[in-house]
């Protein structure tokens, strides 16, 4: 059993990309959709290394005309590997392939269907390894092209005439590639509007600020003590049920993780206030 994918490269009319930069884009696109292949499909640890002898592999195919791009496979060689994809489903399996890409950038999506839902709850604390092995230079190497020449790249699931995109990676994603969690934890009044509890990731809102900003746990959410999820579930479901005028507060204490030029991408809660 295969599934199709391609990688675009959007470059303006004539002009051309450096073979090498390329290629290490190609190879990043590839480590990526086999990282997050493995740990899905297999129930072992998420991959660090990934060769040939692999039993989740990319194969390349036939290319198509417009801007720069490649078509690929992913096969599997492993009965039980193609057991547990037909389980999941081809459009289930590309919507968390582009769950964790998203992530991975801090750009968290909800996950909508129930089959993708139960996948991530399978995996819980196994899913933010998946998003920290691609941090570590799996998306570097996506962003070769992004990074040198200024050209978006998109990964896209192909099924039949139907084209998904899964990820796309620009100039401004790759500021995200040396983002770091601050050491000094910051006293913060939120209110909670959104948590997914099989991945720990969220949404609040900072008395105070107009924009909604994500979340998440360091440790993983099943980690954390009882009273404190009581709190936080507590809050969200009374925000969840009045406008937002009239949401409540939660008193926490977080870390931040934030790019170079100063913008936070995500907050990781380190205590809830009187629990």
């Amino acid at each position: 059993m295969s599934v199709e994918f391609d990688v675009v490269i959007d470059s303006p009319d004539g002009l051309s990309v450096d073979m090498q930069t390329g290629l290490q884009t190609l190879q990043g696109v590839s480590d990526a959709v086999r990282s997050i292949s493995q740990a899905i499909l297999d129930e072992g640890s998420v991959p660090e290394r990934l060769t040939h002898a692999s039993n989740v592999r990319t194969s390349l195919m036939e290319t198509f005309e417009g801007s720069y791009g490649q078509v690929f496979s992913l096969e599997l060689f492993n009965e039980e590997l193609n057991r547990e994809l037909q389980v999941i489903g081809k459009p289930v399996f590309a919507e968390l392939i582009s769950y964790f890409l998203n992530d991975a950038l801090y750009q968290t999506k909800d996950v909508v269907s129930p089959k993708a839902q139960e996948v991530l709850k399978r995996l819980n604390d196994k899913s933010e390894a998946i998003s920290q092995q691609l941090r570590k230079s799996i998306l570097v190497k996506i962003h070769k092209v992004p990074s040198i020449f200024g050209y978006e790249v998109k990964i896209r699931h192909r099924l039949g005439n139907h084209r998904k995109i899964l990820g796309e990676f620009t100039q401004e994603t790759a500021k995200v590639l040396v983002a770091k969690e601050s050491r000094d934890r910051v006293n913060l009044r939120v209110s909670i509007t959104r948590l997914n509890i099989n991945t720990g990731n969220g949404r609040f809102l900072i008395e105070g600020a107009t924009e909604i900003v994500a979340f998440g746990f360091g440790s993983g959410y099943k980690f954390i003590a009882a009273p404190a999820k009581k709190k936080i579930s507590e809050n969200l479901s009374y925000n969840n049920t009045v406008a937002s005028e009239a949401w409540r507060v939660l008193e926490i204490a977080a870390t931040k993780i934030e790019r170079r030029d100063g913008k936070i991408l995500k907050y990781i809660i380190k205590e809830v206030h009187g629990d």
